[in-house]
């Protein structure tokens, strides 16, 4: 045969690339390929060391002995496939959980042959997803799970209990909360803080709650310096577990309030001009540590903190993790379990908490269980509120302010006077000096009194904002108690 009449490279790569593997892009626009019958997708351009569509096509060409091309047939049939590829279907990745048809959402096993867990409702099973149903995204941080046990009746979640120091059974019972809200991709979940005493295994507690969901691999690591490198390692795995906080400084604070509930992260394209790169995350977050001083109230209200005490017998960490490790399908199975039982409780979304639907899967949890799941969400709320205050001496003197005025009463003034009464109440007769970071002007006093509203709320002091004709004020008010219920006479 001669030269003109060989199949140009570039030719045979594309033929057998099209065969063998399906291909399409991301709302972000970019270009994945699944091999066929396979939910694993690759990006068709990485050189990351966990394996591109390149790499595994210069592979499967090799071992169907059609040969080893060079860079620029490569290169030139890549270009048409992803060319190709912008004109498919638009389909997003996943790591870790995902949504499903019929209701019906995954856990990735993160295993090479696909296989995962269909949580429905209506029971659980492991199969390997339709790649039109679900398209797994793999990193490094992309830990391998066994495969969970079946009928395990509850004896995982004991086991897990009695490897983890947790302080009583509400503690435990918000622990399991988290979790499967965990396993529920379109459900936000607040950031479990771990706290105790020195010793208390809140590092490893941690680690415990972490591997369930993203396997033994799965760890603890410290809070990044700036929000880029925060966005990239939340970007890259499900859960993201910061370990030994000791201060949240106020960007850490914002940018991990945006992590629980949600944001986008925008920036320009390596190697383009004007083309951006966005970047959707929203993730379960988890804390250790043993106080982390000030809390800002936006995000005490993502935050659930579980407290846990020291252990009355120490064990090797060989020992504990040989274990845990032997426990884990045990109690994955047992999760799993509960979840399906929680997925099929019917209950009302509670309108007064900020994580609604958190504190409906909270509800869900009653029904199916009787725990007193909900109420115990509301007092870590409360506990969380009493923590806000005293951290903040401006709330201390609103709700001293407030305690002197009659129930069902209100009060307006513009906010330099309220600043200026305020300002009065606190240095007192002694003429107190003021503390750092007090108002110095009415609009900084405003914009504090809108980050303690919600605070303020729990305690019964309600802050709203209005204009008359001539300036604009701030409302503060005592609203009334309840009558108590009236007893209906017997006869």
């Amino acid at each position: 045969m001669s030269e003109d009449d060989k199949t140009p490279a570039r030719e045979v790569i594309t033929d057998y690339a099209q065969a063998h593997f399906r291909y399409f892009r991301t709302t972000e626009g970019t270009v994945y390929a699944q091999r066929n019958g396979h939910p694993v997708a690759r990006p068709i351009r990485s050189q990351g060391t966990t394996g591109s569509h390149r790499q595994e096509l210069m592979v499967d060409l090799f071992n169907a002995g059609l040969g080893v091309f060079n860079g620029t047939a490569m290169k030139e049939a890549l270009d048409l496939i992803e060319a190709l590829a912008l004109s498919q279907d638009v389909q997003p990745t996943h790591i870790r959980v995902a949504p499903g048809f019929d209701g019906a959402t995954w856990l990735d096993l993160g295993r090479d042959d696909g296989q995962s867990v269909r949580i429905h409702p209506t029971g659980w099973d492991i199969r390997t997803p339709d790649p039109r149903e679900v398209s797994w995204r793999r990193t490094q941080l992309t830990g391998e799970l066994p495969l969970p046990a079946k009928d395990t009746d509850g004896k995982g979640i004991d086991l897990l209990m009695r490897l983890c120091n947790f302080a009583g059974p509400d503690t435990e019972c918000l622990a399991l909360a988290w979790l499967i809200g965990c396993l529920e991709p379109s459900v936000p979940v607040p950031a479990p803080f771990l706290t105790g005493p020195q010793g208390a295994g809140k590092s490893t507690g941690g680690r415990m709650l972490v591997r369930i969901i993203e396997g033994m691999t799965g760890d603890l690591r410290r809070a990044p310096k700036d929000e880029e490198n925060l966005i990239t390692a939340v970007a890259a795995g499900w859960i993201t577990a910061l370990d030994n906080l000791s201060h949240l400084p106020p960007d850490l604070s914002d940018l991990m309030c945006c992590v629980v509930t949600g944001a986008e992260s925008i920036k320009r394209a390596l190697f383009s001009d004007g083309d951006v790169y966005r970047s959707r995350y929203r993730r379960p977050l988890l804390l250790t540590g043993i106080d982390v001083g000030i809390i800002r109230p936006d995000l005490a209200e993502r935050l659930l903190p579980l407290r846990l005490e020291r252990p009355q017998v120490r064990r090797t960490e060989a020992e504990l993790w040989a274990e845990y490790a032997e426990a884990l399908p045990i109690v994955l199975g047992s999760l799993l379990d509960l979840t399906v039982k929680v997925r099929s409780a019917q209950a009302d979304t509670p309108t007064d908490l900020r994580m609604a639907d958190f504190a409906h899967l909270c509800a869900q949890l009653d029904a199916a269980q009787s725990w007193g799941v909900l109420a115990a969400y509301r007092a870590s709320l409360d506990e969380l509120n009493d923590d806000v205050i005293e951290g903040d001496l401006l709330a201390q003197t609103v709700l001293k302010h407030a305690a002197g005025m009659e129930a069902g009463t209100e009060q307006r003034m513009t906010a330099a006077e309220w600043l200026h009464a305020l300002t009065q109440l606190y240095t007192g007769e002694d003429y107190h000096p003021l503390p750092k970071g007090w108002p110095t002007t009415g609009k900084v006093l405003s914009d504090r009194l809108k980050r303690l509203q919600p605070t303020l709320a729990a305690r019964g002091v309600l802050v709203d904002w209005g204009r008359t004709m001539t300036a604009r004020y701030i409302e503060m008010a005592r609203p009334a108690p309840p009558p108590p219920p009236q007893q209906q006479a017997a006869f």
